[in-house]
């Protein structure tokens, strides 16, 4: 028997609907969130004794959701991910009330599980500009050794997802002073970019052997193919031990050390939020703690009477 109604099974997939549609959600947020629901949906049903139903779930008390919470808890579910999954389930009923007209306080009033945040680890100055020297002595052909210094500066100098820089595409070049990027969620922002930047890509383009169409990807693997995040990674890790960096000084550090340098300069978080394509202004409020850290480190270590 299935432990969810079918005029539930209805609403959950209007409510998918609607995100791929108004909100622009990528697929991989929407089975995420079709996965957190499913399991919402099919605990009430195993816990009320009969399907979920829209009757049921609207009468759900704080209890019944903190059974819930305990559950998932029980068989080793993170505090982080149950806080992302009531989050789907809290965004279902805010949808939903809107629809039916009920009261969906219990739910939205549920607490959310506390955890510490995982702060991003930036690279010093020194040693991002490091990086960027460094990478290209780890590819044995001179084009290659263009191309992946042409990625990593995009990280670094523009702020770019690994996924964003490996997803331009012959069309983008040459580079545009402001770059249209499409990030998470298809949502698209305006980068603009340095002209280290334009030079490292326009380099790798004139030495690239293959041809870089317009619909085809700009950054090729050695036989031709679009370029593997994988191999991006291992020359970093390459360069980053030739450095003797910590194993934090990833690709994606890279883009965190964008956001730090910015702030340490005097960068507003507002600005900071779009150039990244944060969706909340609260990811981005982490880069504060990284400085604060620092700033503290430096405190404790320097003060006379530390």
């Amino acid at each position: 028997m299935s432990l969810i109604s079918p005029a539930m099974a209805d609403r959950l997939q209007n409510w998918l609907i609607s995100l791929s549609a108004l909100d622009d959600a990528s697929p991989r947020t929407l089975t995420a969130y079709r996965d957190d629901l499913t399991g919402f949906l099919s605990f009430m049903g195993s816990y009320g004794g009969a399907p979920a139903s829209p009757d049921s779930l609207k009468a759900l008390s704080v209890t019944d959701m903190r059974a819930w919470m305990a559950r998932e808890r029980d068989r080793g579910l993170s505090a982080r991910s149950l806080a992302r999954s009531l989050s789907a389930v809290k965004s279902f009923y805010r949808w939903w009330s809107d629809r039916d007209d009920f009261d969906p306080t219990p739910i939205l009033a549920t607490r959310s599980p506390r955890f510490s945040r995982k702060l991003p680890r930036p690279l010093d100055e020194a040693a991002a500009v490091a990086m960027l020297e460094t990478v290209e002595l780890q590819a044995r052909q001179d084009w290659v050794a263009a191309r992946d210094v042409a990625v990593v500066t995009l990280l670094y100098g523009c702020g770019l997802r690994i996924s964003e820089a490996l997803g331009l595409t012959g069309a983008d070049a040459p580079l545009p002073d402001m770059l249209r990027i499409k990030g998470k969620g298809g949502k698209e922002r305006q980068v603009p970019v340095l002209p280290v930047a334009r030079t490292a890509v326009a380099t790798y383009c004139r030495m690239c052997p293959h041809d870089l169409t317009a619909d085809a990807p700009l950054f090729r693997g050695v036989r031709g193919g679009a370029l593997s995040p994988s191999i991006l990674q291992q020359a970093v890790r390459q360069a980053r031990q030739q450095l003797g960096l910590p194993a934090t000084a990833t690709p994606h550090a890279l883009r965190h050390s964008f956001a730090t340098h910015l702030l340490n300069r005097g960068g507003d978080l507002r600005s900071i939020q779009e150039l990244l394509g944060h969706a909340s202004l609260g990811t981005t409020e982490a880069y504060t703690s990284v400085d604060a850290a620092r700033l503290m480190e430096v405190y404790s270590k320097s003060h006379p009477r530390a």
